[in-house]
C-alpha cells in the first residue's frame, strides 16, 4: 500500500487515545495534516488563478494582433512584407500557449468522428503558404484519399506544427506531405531541411528540449514537439522522426490505432 495516498484515511482511522501522550499526539497529527491539506488547497487556487489569467490574456492579445494585421495588409513595401512575417510568428506562439493551457483539460474538448484527412492538411498548407512563398520552397502534396477518426482541431494543431518545423529548418529545397505506401494511416511529413543530431533524437519530444538545432539557430522553445506528442497519444496517434544531418528530416504521424478500434 502506497503510505502517501492513504494519509487522510490512516488519520481519520486512528484508534482511541488511551493516554494522555496518545491524546496529544492525535492531536498533533491532525494539525499537520490539516495545515496540509489546506497548503494544497491554496495551490490549487492559485493554479487556477494562474490559468485564468493566461486563458484571458491570450484571447485578449488576439484582438490588437488582428488589428495590426489588418492595417499591414493595407501597407506595401517589404517592410510591410517583413512585418506581417514576424506578426506571424507571434501567432504562432499565442496558439502555442492556448493549446498548451487547455490541453490538461484536453478530453472534455474532444470532438471525435471521422475526418477527411485532406481538408484538414490543406487548412495547413493554407495557412503557411506565405511562408512558403517568402522562403522559396516548393511544396510536393497530392490529394491524400484517407478518412481518419480523429479530432478536427487537435489534429491540425499537430500538423501545423510539424509544417512549422519543417518551413523553420529548411533554407532551401522542398517539403513533401505524403501517405506511407508501407504503413497504412500513417501520414509523412518531409522536408530537405538541415536534419536533427542523432544524439537528440530520442529526447526531441521533452518539454523544453531544443537540442543542437535550437542552440545554434535560436529558433526553438522546445515545447511544439513534445505538444504534438501529447496531443497524439491522448488521440491514441503516434509519432515518429527520422532525420538525417545535412539531408533532412521525415516525420511519420500514424492515425491507425484509434482506426481499429472502430473496424
Amino acid at each position: 500500500m502506497n503510505i502517501k495516498k492513504h494519509v487522510q484515511s490512516m488519520i481519520e482511522q486512528l484508534p482511541s487515545s488511551r493516554n494522555q501522550i496518545e491524546v496529544d499526539y492525535n492531536q498533533i497529527v491532525t494539525i499537520i495534516d490539516r495545515a496540509r491539506r489546506d497548503d494544497l488547497s491554496s495551490a490549487d487556487a492559485k493554479a487556477r488563478e494562474i490559468l485564468e489569467y493566461f486563458t484571458l490574456w491570450v484571447h485578449q492579445i488576439k484582438t490588437p494582433i488582428a488589428g495590426m494585421n489588418l492595417m499591414l495588409q493595407t501597407m506595401e513595401g517589404e517592410d510591410a512584407v517583413e512585418l506581417l512575417a514576424e506578426l506571424f510568428k507571434i501567432e504562432e506562439y499565442v496558439e502555442i500557449v492556448l493549446h498548451y493551457m487547455r490541453m490538461e483539460n484536453m478530453c472534455t474538448d474532444l470532438v471525435l468522428k471521422r475526418q477527411n484527412l485532406d481538408s484538414i492538411i490543406k487548412q495547413a498548407i493554407h495557412k503557411y503558404a506565405g511562408s512558403f512563398i517568402r522562403k522559396k520552397i516548393s511544396l510536393h502534396y497530392e490529394y491524400v484519399d484517407t478518412q481518419v477518426l480523429t479530432d478536427e482541431k487537435w489534429l491540425l494543431f499537430v500538423i501545423e506544427q510539424v509544417l512549422s518545423n519543417a518551413l523553420k529548418y529548411t533554407k532551401r529545397g522542398s517539403i513533401s506531405i505524403y501517405m506511407d505506401e508501407d504503413k497504412k494511416y500513417t501520414l509523412v511529413i518531409e522536408d530537405t531541411g538541415i536534419g536533427i543530431q542523432e544524439e537528440d533524437l530520442p529526447r526531441v519530444f521533452e518539454s523544453g528540449f531544443t537540442g543542437y538545432n535550437g542552440h545554434m539557430h535560436k529558433k526553438s522553445t522546445g515545447i511544439g514537439l513534445y505538444l504534438c506528442k501529447k496531443i497524439l497519444s491522448r488521440l491514441s496517434h503516434t509519432i515518429k522522426i527520422e532525420s538525417v544531418v545535412g539531408k533532412g528530416t521525415k516525420v511519420f504521424i500514424n492515425l491507425e490505432m484509434i482506426e481499429r478500434m472502430i473496424e
